[in-house]
């Protein structure tokens, strides 16, 4: 994604495309840009900012991509992208937090769970609570399908939740039913135990509290984040809003 400025002053946002890469390595990037940047007859010296999250192989200073970049055009600025900063004060606010922590481990747990569940009769209704949890389906004037799959392990994604916890408030009944299936009918003390265990922990009032608590304030801040990367957003009105 490039942004320019038109003879008139406007702000231009362009999609170049999408690249697969080998790997994730800082060089291996720089490489596939470059060759992108070829590929629409631009030129890296002619750019003048670049924004992107602070992993090591991105932002690091002595070998990631925005150094290797700037070694060829030090003019280039490297901007850490406002959205990613929101969701990265949000993880360490929230890792603060026992229960908090804990209510985003269950639902991982759930998935997990729910997902490997034994019996053909629960198969489908299972199928079906765990494709709305891993998918996150919101419902929406721009449709279902938004990008907030329930990220495991990944704090640098961390509005992702957010639609996990909204379908878990819908489908909370459904998923209950499911792990009492799975219960009765897998055949591994093991999995009737995790089962019983999760939907136990379920029920309680320190998960169903957190579960609303943190749907309200991820859906605020999950305004926010998309705000912030709207195509016609500009740096004044992006600090205005934060």
């Amino acid at each position: 994604m490039v942004r320019c400025v038109d003879t008139k002053g406007h702000i231009i946002e362009h999609f170049l495309g999408v690249e697969h890469v080998p790997n994730t390595t800082s060089i291996s990037l720089k490489m596939t840009l470059d060759d992108l940047f070829s590929q629409h007859g631009l030129s890296i010296s002619n750019l003048r900012g670049k924004g992107y999250d602070g992993a090591s192989n991105m932002q690091g200073e002595l070998g990631g991509l925005k150094t290797l970049i700037l070694n060829e055009n030090s003019s280039a600025y490297y901007v850490h992208c406002f959205a990613h900063q929101l969701q990265l004060s949000l993880v360490y606010v929230a890792k603060e937090l026992l229960k908090i922590t804990s209510l985003f481990l269950l639902l991982t747990n759930v998935v997990n769970v729910v997902g490997g569940s034994c019996k053909r009769r629960d198969q489908q209704q299972a199928a079906k609570v765990i494709e709305a949890l891993d998918v996150g389906e919101i419902p929406s004037g721009r449709g279902l399908n938004q990008e907030t799959s329930l990220v495991r392990s990944g704090d640098t994604r961390w509005e992702s939740h957010y639609g996990t916890m909204v379908s878990m408030a819908i489908l909370f009944p459904s998923v209950i039913d499911v792990l009492e299936m799975i219960e009765e009918d897998c055949l591994t003390q093991e999995q009737k135990c995790e089962a019983l265990n999760l939907s136990t922990s379920l029920q309680s009032f320190d998960f169903i509290f957190c579960l609303h608590f943190m749907k309200v304030v991820l859906g605020i801040t999950n305004e926010l984040s998309q705000a912030l990367q709207r195509r016609e957003q500009d740096i004044v009105n992006a600090m205005n809003l934060v």
